[in-house]
């Protein structure tokens, strides 16, 4: 099989495809011919050598994967070969790659509605705004929630997840998103790059952070007393949580199918749809990732494997 592989930490040419064996499901796994997986910001984060520096050739690349069982370990049963499923791939399995080994814990069954390259889309992004919203965030339905990043992967889902729920939803988004962000249920958006968020958000119950910096800091300024904080990134400040009365916290996405398999439900009810911005082919992933990391990228980029 053709899998994407990198030798050193460096620009995006670093990333090669290469010839491996197709593995083999150990009993709890299924082995998935893919059909797509998505570029995502920890990807090219790996590939710089900023999350793990000692041995490049231990860095498996993308964390989400679309495809067809194509066999089951021996104490499967939920699925059986020809079952078209995603997943959110732990970080010692690689996406880029035209098979993958993964639990069967971690696989839900794709959508009919969606198709494969829509499926890849899905499991990282809607996994980490369902846990920041809901699981970290506590969002209920009729709260206000304020998305930072709302045109990007995780950002689109976190506006419509919310708005499913009947919360009230803010987002800051660039100037080229704007419309964008209306379309996914946003009731009030604010274009960052030419207006304050502060100038414009009432009191929120809860701030979801996909941007950091000081967009993190100044967030604190339009949480209610008594709201949270959450960001993807980095850890907030717990001095400044303690001077306004909020809680602060960051998490890291982890893999669920239980949720997947909600986003999935509110996909067929039509409530929540993936937006793709581009599809290239697996040997474009390193043009794949740079396209991510240096230009403007309205929902996600998927790579076919075919």
């Amino acid at each position: 099989m053709k899998v994407v592989r990198m030798h050193d930490f460096g620009e995006p040419d670093v990333l090669v495809l290469e010839d491996e064996a197709v593995p083999h499901p150990h009993t709890d796994e299924v082995l998935v011919r893919v059909a797509a997986a998505s570029i995502n910001p920890v990807d090219y984060k790996m590939r710089s050598g900023a999350y793990l520096k000692d041995d490049p050739e231990k860095v498996q690349l993308g964390r989400d994967i679309a495809g067809t069982v194509e066999q089951c370990g021996s104490d499967v049963t939920r699925f059986r070969p020809g079952d078209r499923v995603f997943a959110m791939l732990p970080r010692d399995r690689a996406g880029y790659a035209e098979y993958v080994s993964v639990k069967a814990a971690y696989c839900a069954r794709v959508p009919e509605c969606l198709s494969d390259d829509e499926a890849a889309a899905v499991p990282l992004a809607a996994i980490t705004a369902w846990q920041g919203l809901f699981d970290h965030g506590g969002l209920t339905k009729g709260q206000h929630v304020l998305v930072h990043g709302g045109g990007g992967g995780v950002g689109h889902f976190a506006i419509q997840l919310a708005h499913a729920v009947g919360a009230r939803v803010s987002a800051t988004v660039s100037s080229e998103d704007v419309e964008f962000a209306r379309e996914l249920g946003a009731d009030q958006v604010i274009d960052y790059k030419s207006e304050r968020f502060e100038d414009r958000v009432e009191r929120v119950d809860l701030v979801l952070d996909l941007v950091a910096g000081r967009t993190q800091d100044r967030s604190f300024e339009v949480l209610r007393e008594g709201g949270t904080l959450v960001s993807s990134l980095t850890e907030p400040s717990q001095d400044k949580a303690r001077e306004h009365h909020v809680r602060a916290t960051n998490f890291m996405a982890q893999p669920n199918a239980r949720e997947l398999e909600q986003v999935s439900a509110l996909i067929s009810a039509g409530k929540v749809r993936p937006m793709l911005d581009s599809t290239l082919p697996l040997a474009e992933a390193a043009n794949a990732q740079r396209i991510l990391e240096t230009e403007h990228v309205q929902g996600k980029i998927v790579l076919q494997m075919n």
